[in-house]
């Protein structure tokens, strides 16, 4: 019994590392979205802070297309984010299984 606890201990203290390094590896990811056939792209870090935009001058003439496509430009670059998130995560509790519903990072 108490090895099974003791490894126990071990597993969930690999999986804390995994989950730090893919934390980190996140911090520094950036991603690009794009929406308008490439006319806006937007590019985030892993933690989702704006790092840089791109319009083409020829959206700037209409505003709510301008709007639009900023606002699709973000969501694409956000679900890029949360896909490589989800996938860095998993691998980083791989062995360990989690309760249902639980989700990480905690």
């Amino acid at each position: 019994m108490r090895g099974n606890i003791a490894q126990l201990m071990q597993q969930a203290q690999k999986m804390q590392e995994n989950l730090q390094r893919a934390q980190e590896e996140l911090a520094q990811l950036e991603v690009t979205g794009s929406a308008g056939g490439g006319m806006v792209h937007i590019t985030l870090s892993g933690t989702k802070e704006c790092r840089k935009v791109r319009i083409d001058p020829s959206v700037l003439s209409d505003q709510e297309m301008a709007e639009d496509l900023l606002a699709a430009a973000f969501n694409d670059a956000a679900n890029k984010v949360d896909a490589e998130s989800k996938a860095k995560m998993a691998a980083a509790s791989a062995g360990m299984p989690l309760p249902p519903g639980m989700k990480l990072p905690f």
